[in-house]
């Protein structure tokens, strides 16, 4: 099913290739057109990208059109320090950043790549999984941001600015469909109202239904739905007032993220019931690397909604007096998130409650199945002052005071008919941060500045944790649990920037980045659990060294940023099948962990009508120390159980039990080498209205190990994929067609791999013979296969 592993010589030799050959015809050209200059936010401040000393990937409208992006599942394609884990709902996804990103089942530890929309942060990375409808510019901001954008951001961030206003009124629609059941259809407009109003209406409708076969239902899982409404207004009443108002309402419904078996050993029963193996249980399933068939009769997913607001004030000092040039701003927002969770436990259409027994050894008497459902509930508030000075002069600078507060409540009810395999909980986590923060840049030299950053936050954070009696008893609360705790902590950043020429720039830096106390309030939470201090701060100290040029009159350019940044009390969790086959979780505070590599990125405009792209990612994430890291199990010689693999022991240290040192071995998901090669040729038609254009890109991703455990069953092989598409655009910008395959070469690949030896789900035990039971499942992604697609923009 995998593709074999090209060597790293020819991916990095076909990067060099691609922008030295771009640049020499550019040398060659006579009538060539330039670059356009890229302008970022990533220091609260608009910066041409090239004048920013940070590694920063930028995706314009340009590049999220021709990538065909539509949410934010689509953004590791095209930029290489990026991926993505998934959980079994939005609420445990992870975003990774350069191999940093926590994976976490409850609503106690916060995230470490934050997500701002128009300088708002998300309450809950969760929120970021849906349509990115109406979006001008996604900035990816490598290495911790903690000094300007908080405690959220240790590993990075993802700043998100909407498309601008301006201009006569115009509105856009859009189309899109596939030959693998996937539409989309958007329209927004907007202009200006008058000298003093600008406002934009922006609505879309997607719907995908997945890479799975439901047997049971006749239907597809691990799709999405989903219903997008945003505005944005600006409204001048002075000429040093600008008001800028952003409310947003958003619905979603993503049927993920179930797994298909790949693998099974002979002798299989279901949870040792001699009634229940494979051919009754997963009855019509082919089980097959490739299967994709699955039973489940109760759905998997999330379905949520979020609705808010952000308001901007803008007062732009006149030239006048000691703020002569400065903007004053006031950043407000508040935001509501809920999602309804449900998830299929036993992967099964049949009645198994019937076979199963209780753990005094008597059947359970009951029927049904295994499944659980809870909620997510966010309510987010932020408040932000900021201060700016003019973009000219020795110095320059950013100064701000932050308020913010989440509180978040998470219900959850797992298998519900049967005391012995249910459990049902209810927590309750806040945060409320107060920071001042201030970032600058000195020139004290013509060609050389110094810029100095920090940040003082001052947080509380608190929980309650309820545990209820399992349905059908009645509903009554058993154990209650509260804590709460302050944290203070400074950040700083400290680096210098030279300017050899007007188009090349060295710049060395270095930061500090934190994220605040942590508890695991999860299923597996208990009295012993609640006795213990809350998870320590993780901390990090980054260190980057950067080139930016620009080349052949602003024809082409390229960045190289060399970085390794070290954590400490790393957040993370572990997942594992206890003995009876429950799937737990535990919240890990890893002693240390560091990510270290190099990235590139350029751009090449070869002539007017090609252009070419290219970024290249070399990353070691790895754990530094990890004494008690979590087991994985191999099959024992008799072939009668599953035994701790190599390297896990027991320790008295951790009452005795078998743990492994994960020192130098990689973090999940965290590929040492990514590559993106990409371009496009506008073909010229004179004699018509139109003019065509081809574009492609390819993305390789080097080997990928899934699980902390470090399971040699959960390693994802090297894969490449191929995107094509085709078309024609009106020379006066009216309309837009486009074909396009993804996945040209049809090449296999998962985003997620499961691998159980011996758990007690699928492993016979006395008194029937016992097996040793190995299944394997995989995840497919959304462009696993070929699929062919075609939009439509329309203009008017």
């Amino acid at each position: 099913m995998q593709p074999k592993q090209p060597k790293l010589r020819l991916i990095t030799a076909a990067v060099s290739l691609a922008l030295l050959a771009g640049g020499a015809a550019a040398q060659q050209a006579t009538d060539n057109g330039k670059l356009e200059s890229v302008i970022v936010t990533a220091n609260k401040r608009a910066q041409n990208l090239q004048d920013v000393p940070a590694s920063i990937t930028v995706l314009n409208d340009a590049v999220l059109q021709r990538a065909n992006v539509r949410d934010l599942e689509d953004i590791p394609s095209l930029s290489p320090a990026l991926t993505l884990s998934y959980g079994t709902q939005p609420g445990n996804f992870s975003i990774n950043m350069r191999g940093i990103g926590t994976f976490s089942l409850g609503i106690g530890v916060e995230a470490d790549v934050a997500v701002i929309v128009d300088d708002v942060p998300l309450g809950m990375q969760a929120g970021a999984f849906k349509d990115l409808a109406d979006v001008g510019r996604i900035e990816v901001l490598k290495g911790p941001q903690s000094t300007l954008f908080g405690k959220s951001s240790i590993a990075g961030a993802i700043n998100i600015t909407t498309k601008p206003l301006g201009g006569p009124w115009k509105t856009t629609a859009t189309t899109y469909v596939t030959n693998d059941d996937e539409w989309r259809v958007g329209v927004s407009t907007g202009g200006a109202v008058s000298d003093t109003l600008r406002l934009r209406l922006a609505a879309s409708k997607t719907n995908f239904d997945g890479t799975l076969n439901n047997l049971t239902t006749g239907k597809k899982l691990n799709g999405s739905k989903g219903d997008n409404l945003s505005g944005k207004l600006e409204w001048q009443p002075l000429d040093q007032l600008t008001l800028t108002l952003t409310p947003h309402y958003n619905r979603t419904e993503k049927f993920c993220c179930s797994t298909a078996f790949t693998s099974m050993s002979p002798g299989a029963l279901y949870r040792n019931a001699p009634q229940l193996p494979p051919s009754v249980v997963l009855s019509g399933i082919t089980i097959s690397p490739d299967n994709r068939d699955v039973r489940n009769d109760y759905p998997t997913g999330g379905k949520f909604h979020d609705a808010g607001t952000g308001v901007k004030l803008d007062w732009a000092f006149d030239d006048n007096g000691p703020l002569a040039g400065h903007t004053l701003s006031s950043i407000s927002s508040y935001g509501k998130y809920h999602m309804d969770d449900y998830q299929d436990n036993d992967n099964t259409d049949v009645d198994i409650l019937p076979f199963l027994l209780l753990p005094n050894g008597q059947p359970t008497g009951m029927h049904g199945g295994l499944y659980q459902y809870g909620s997510f509930d966010v309510a987010s508030t932020t408040q932000e002052f900021r201060l700016t000075s003019p973009d000219k002069g020795a110095l320059r600078y950013v100064a701000g005071l932050w308020y913010g507060k989440n509180d978040l409540t998470r219900e959850l009810t797992k298998a519900p008919l049967i005391q012995a395999y249910g459990t049902a909980y209810g927590a309750d986590a806040w945060n409320i941060s107060k920071a001042i923060y201030g970032q600058g840049s000195w020139d004290f030299r013509p060609d050389t500045s110094l810029i100095v950053g920090a940040r003082y936050n001052d947080e509380d954070t608190g929980y309650n944790f309820r545990r209820y009696t399992v349905p059908p008893q009645v509903h009554a609360m058993t154990e209650f649990y509260t804590k709460s705790d302050n944290d203070k902590s400074s950040t700083w950043k400290l680096g210098l920037e030279h300017r050899l020429n007007k188009d090349t720039m060295l710049y060395a830096m270095a930061s500090t980045g934190h994220k605040g106390k942590a508890y695991d309030l999860t299923s597996g939470f208990t009295a012993a659990t609640a006795a213990l201090p809350a998870v320590a701060p993780e901390t990090a100290k980054s260190y980057e060294l950067g080139w930016k040029q620009s080349l052949w009159d602003n024809r082409a350019m390229f960045s190289v940023a060399l970085f390794r940044t070290n954590f400490r009390h790393f957040q993370q969790s572990s997942s594992f099948f206890d003995d009876d086959g429950t799937f737990r979780t535990g919240l890990n505070s890893i002693g240390g962990l560091r990510t270290q590599g190099l990235e590139v990125e350029g751009n090449v405009r070869v002539t007017r009508e090609l252009q070419l792209n290219g970024s290249f990612a070399y990353t070691e994430a790895t754990i530094q120390s990890f004494e008690n890291g979590p087991c994985y199990n191999v099959i024992n010689a008799a072939g009668t159980a599953g035994v701790p693999g190599p390297g896990c022991a027991q320790n008295p240290r951790f009452n005795n039990t078998f743990v492994q040192n994960l020192a130098g071995k990689t973090l999940p998901n965290a590929p040492k080498v990514k590559v993106n090669l990409g371009g496009q040729y506008d073909l010229m038609l004179p004699s018509y209205s139109f003019n065509g254009f081809v574009s492609g890109s390819t993305r390789y991703q080097s080997r990928t190990q899934f699980s902390l455990n470090q399971d040699p069953g959960t390693i994802q092989d090297a894969y490449s994929i191929t995107n094509l598409s085709f078309g024609v655009k009106d020379k006066q910008d009216r309309y837009k067609v486009t074909l396009l395959v993804n996945n040209l070469f049809d090449k296999r690949y998962a985003t997620g791999l499961n691998n159980a030896i011996a758990n007690g789900t699928w492993s016979p035990k006395a008194p029937n013979t016992p097996v040793a039971v190995n299944t394997t499942e995989w995840m497919p992604p959304r462009d696993f296969q070929r699929y062919f697609g075609a939009r439509l923009d329309v203009t008017f």
